[in-house]
C-alpha cells in the first residue's frame, strides 16, 4: 500500500513537533555518548540514538536544517521520538510487513529525486542508507499500524472533516507576492496596498486577464488569465482553499493573505464531491488522513501515559527560540505561488 505524499509529509511533521523539523543541535556521531536522554515505560533513548535521528531529519529536510539547532524544542521532539519507539514496538506483524515494502518505495523515491547527490547528501550528515532505512521503517511501521486500524466509521467521520479538500472548483486569482516577479522583496503593507488596488480595478469592471498580466506574481497562471480550472481544493494552501470553498460565485474577494502574499480571487464554478462518489484513490486518501489524525491524537492525549523522563544536555551554541518556526509549504502542493516552486 503506497503512502501518498500528503500523508508522508504529515507524518514527518507530526514527528517533528507538528509544525516543522525543529530539533536539537546535531553533533558528530563520534561525539555522542550512549547516556540515556529519555526513559519511558518499556524503554530508553540514548543521546547517540537521538543524534542519529537528528541527522536523518536534516537529510530528509535540508531546508529546515537551520531550525535543528534550537534548544527550545528539544524536549517536545524527544517525547515524540519516544512515542514512535513505543508505538512501533506495539505494531502488528502485518503493519511491519507493509512498512518494509513502503520503506523500499520511499527510499527509491528519495534516490530518484536526489539523483547523483543522494550518496553525497547521506555522507554530509554522516549517514548510511541503513541508518536512513532504520529511521523510515520505524516511522512507517507506526503509520501502517494506524492505517490498518482505521475503521469505516472513522473514514466517514474524517471525510466530513476534510470534505472541502474534494470540492472541485474553477477560479481565477491575482497574487501580490511578498517577493515580486523580479525577486525584490515587498513589505506586507505594500503588498496589501497593491492587492486593494487590484480589487478596486476588478470591482470597477477591469478585465481579469489584463489585471493578471499587469499585477500577478503567480508565474504558473499568469499566461492563462490567472485561471486554475477544475482543481480539487486540496491542492491549495489552507487560506486559499478556505476562501475558494466559501466565496460566493463570480464575486471578487477581498485580499486573502497566505504564506505567498495576498490573493484577489473570483470563483467561477464549484462542485462538491459526496462520500458515495469518492474514487478508490480518494477513499484511500481519506483513510490516510484518518490514520495521521489518530497519530496526532496519541501525541496530544496519550503521550503522558508513557511516564517519560527527559535528561537532555543543554547546547552551549544553539540559538534560543520562544515560538516554533513555520513549516515550509509542501513542495507537492499545487498552491498558487510567486514561482513554480510552489507547485
Amino acid at each position: 500500500m503506497s503512502l501518498n505524499k500528503k500523508s508522508w509529509k504529515l507524518l514527518l511533521v507530526s514527528l517533528a513537533a507538528a509544525v516543522s523539523f525543529s530539533m536539537l543541535s546535531a553533533c558528530s556521531s563520534n561525539n555522542s555518548s550512549s547516556a540515556d536522554v529519555a526513559t519511558y515505560k518499556g524503554g530508553t533513548i540514548t543521546e547517540k540514538e537521538f543524534d542519529l535521528d537528528t541527522r536523518v531529519m536534516k537529510f530528509l529536510s535540508p531546508q529546515q536544517a537551520a531550525y535543528l539547532e534550537i534548544d527550545a524544542f528539544k524536549e517536545s521532539i524527544l517525547k515524540q521520538e519516544v512515542a514512535f519507539e513505543y508505538l512501533a514496538g506495539q505494531a502488528t506483524d502485518e503493519a511491519k510487513k507493509e512498512a518494509e515494502k513502503e520503506t523500499d518505495t520511499q527510499i527509491e523515491s528519495i534516490k530518484s529525486t536526489l539523483g547523483d547527490s543522494y550518496k553525497s547528501s547521506l555522507k554530509e550528515q554522516d549517514l548510511s542508507e541503513k541508518d536512513l532505512r532504520s529511521y523510515m521503517l520505524r516511522v512507517l511501521t507506526v503509520y501502517q499500524d494506524m492505517l490498518l486500524k482505521v475503521t469505516d466509521d472513522q473514514v466517514k467521520s474524517e471525510y466530513e472533516t476534510i470534505k472541502a479538500d474534494f470540492t472541485v472548483a474553477s477560479l481565477r486569482h491575482v497574487l501580490i507576492g511578498l517577493t515580486d516577479s523580479e525577486g525584490k522583496e515587498r513589505t506586507d503593507e505594500d503588498a496589501l496596498k497593491l492587492a486593494n488596488e487590484v480589487k478596486a480595478k476588478l470591482d470597477g469592471g477591469a478585465d481579469f486577464a489584463a489585471i493578471v498580466k499587469e499585477y500577478s506574481d503567480d508565474t504558473a497562471s499568469k499566461e492563462t488569465g490567472g485561471e486554475y480550472k477544475d482543481k480539487a481544493l486540496s491542492t491549495y494552501v489552507e487560506e486559499f482553499k478556505n476562501a475558494a470553498q466559501t466565496l460566493p460565485l463570480n464575486t471578487i474577494s477581498d485580499p486573502i493573505k497566505s504564506s505567498y502574499g495576498y490573493h484577489v480571487m473570483k470563483v467561477e464554478s464549484r462542485k462538491e464531491t459526496t462520500f458515495d462518489t469518492l474514487t478508490a484513490e480518494q477513499l484511500q486518501s481519506v483513510k490516510s488522513s484518518a490514520a495521521s489524525r489518530s497519530l496526532e491524537n496519541f501525541l496530544d492525549k496519550e503521550l503522558d501515559s508513557l511516564n517519560i523522563v527527559i535528561n537532555l544536555p543543554k547546547s552551549t551554541t544553539a540559538p534560543e527560540a520562544t515560538t516554533a518556526p513555520e513549516a515550509t509549504p509542501a513542495a507537492s502542493a499545487e498552491a498558487p505561488a510567486a514561482t513554480d516552486a510552489g507547485k
